[in-house]
């Protein structure tokens, strides 16, 4: 929450695409967003991610040699806080905080790079450790070996938990002394291209949104042992594709009935409600715009960074369907991410 109670959103983009770099937009009390300012300090802050107390912003630079960068959020415009930091990868698509690290999913060198967080918040002048992914999946060329694509903490804080669609596979870590060990790792269908995975509120079920698959594996979470064990795949269309479909965003709603993914080609939002320990596809909704990257649930609401038409649009969502209704949206030039706080 930005300072006085007012809302803000931070939206990344591409800058070798025409993004402007990182958006600041202010949010109103019907969620809709407005422009404040630009920053574009570092190349394509395809994702970001707040602090817990909202006051410190990250963001990956994702180029081939890659980096994160730290901000100060203070009034309407992120100030740099130090020079931004080697993750020792290439192409990090995402990035999440965990245990006093910052973490990167590094796409391109197919890898997890911890670095260290100083008690103010600001980052370490180098990473303190690099977790190498290793496999391949059936699908060439997108399979040819390991592309972790997203990386976070699970809800009780005691794991780092990796998604690669390269390996088909989701591994959970463990992070001692800065270095970054595999504690287990799950197998999903070979060929499914896992990208993203989210948990439900409960803390004992993760959906995965699959990339080359349009579906969502649908598993139970052990964070005792932290263990993830597969039980079902959803399809996220009702139909066959016309053409291309690659989900990319998924978001479960903060009471846990339902789970929204975005597909790009398709355009479209889907709806799943969920039941027990697996999903049902209700609807698909425009996303309204082109190629959605990325899906952001808050207070009610989504918000799709659509990449391709260069826009976040907003929706309000039905709490007793899941539905969401286009709210409106602004101009972003190839949008990658939204996050709110």
């Amino acid at each position: 929450m930005a300072d006085g109670g007012r809302q803000r959103a931070f939206i990344g983009s591409f800058t070798a695409a025409g993004g402007p770099g990182i958006v600041t937009a202010g949010v109103d009390s019907a969620g809709a967003l407005t422009v404040l300012g630009t920053l574009d300090d570092v190349p394509d802050p395809s994702y970001l991610a707040l602090s817990p107390d909202g006051r410190t912003l990250y963001a990956v630079s994702e180029a081939t040699r890659g980096a994160v960068a730290a901000y100060r959020v203070s009034g309407d415009h992120p100030e740099p806080a130090g020079p931004p930091v080697p993750v020792d990868g290439s192409g990090p698509t995402h990035l999440g905080l965990f245990d006093g690290h910052v973490l990167t999913a590094n796409y391109g060198s197919g890898s997890v790079t911890a670095v260290p967080l100083r008690p103010d918040g600001t980052l370490a002048r180098s990473a303190s450790g690099v977790l190498r992914h290793t496999g391949a999946g059936p699908c060439t060329p997108r399979q040819q070996g390991p592309h972790a694509h997203q990386v976070q903490s699970d809800p009780s804080g005691r794991w780092a938990v990796s998604v690669d669609l390269g390996t088909d596979s989701v591994r959970v870590c463990t992070l001692t002394d800065g270095a970054l060990a595999l504690h287990r790792e799950t197998a999903l269908r070979p060929g499914s291209g896992p990208r993203h995975l989210a948990f439900h509120p409960d803390g004992t079920r993760a959906y995965v949104v699959n990339e080359l698959s349009p579906s969502v594996t649908a598993c139970r979470w052990d964070p005792a042992d932290g263990l993830l064990t597969p039980l079902s795949e959803i399809p996220v269309l009702p139909g066959a594709p016309a053409g291309d479909a690659y989900p990319s965003g998924i978001a479960v709603s903060a009471d846990g009935r339902f789970v929204w993914t975005a597909t790009r080609g398709e355009d479209v939002l889907s709806v799943l409600a969920v039941e027990g320990e697996t999903l049902r596809l209700v609807t698909t909704v425009p996303c309204g715009g082109h190629w959605p990257r990325a899906l952001t649930a808050a207070d009610g609401r989504l918000y799709v960074a659509n990449e391709r038409s260069g826009d976040v649009t907003w929706f309000a969502v039905d709490p007793a369907t899941g539905i969401p209704r286009r709210g409106g949206s602004i101009d972003v030039p190839a949008a990658s991410c939204v996050v709110l706080g």
